[in-house]
């Protein structure tokens, strides 16, 4: 391999583009939660979560933290169903993107409010 010359260094620091305001707005919020309601996340409210979900820009996704990990996203109401997330069950909420915070707030008092199940 040749060494680099001056000009083509210099090229190639010319040629490398500043970050975009996309990227320097990106974040990650995570927050658990407690699957509260007697039925679990059944299909009526995994479609809740995802309908809320999907409002947002933001990427969302879901994790078991007992038991069996597993992962889902957020804005697919059957990987939601897959978690067989039921009550008591620890979850993880996490989102990325410029959004991220305001989703998992919204995300986390759905779930914390037992998704209006009685």
């Amino acid at each position: 391999m040749m060494p680099r010359t001056r000009q083509q260094t210099a090229f190639s620091a010319r040629d490398r583009r500043p970050p975009t305001a996309d990227c320097e707005r990106m974040s990650t919020a995570s927050r658990d939660v407690i699957i509260r309601n007697k039925l679990g996340l059944h299909a009526r409210p995994a479609m809740q979560f995802v309908d809320l979900a999907n409002r947002f820009q933001s990427q969302v996704r879901v994790d078991t933290c007992s038991g069996e990990r597993v992962q889902a996203d957020g804005k697919s109401v059957m990987q939601m169903i897959i978690l067989a997330a039921i009550e008591g069950t620890k979850l993880r909420i996490t989102a990325d993107g410029g959004d991220a915070q305001a989703a998992v707030d919204m995300l986390a008092g759905l779930v914390e409010s037992g998704f209006g199940d009685d």
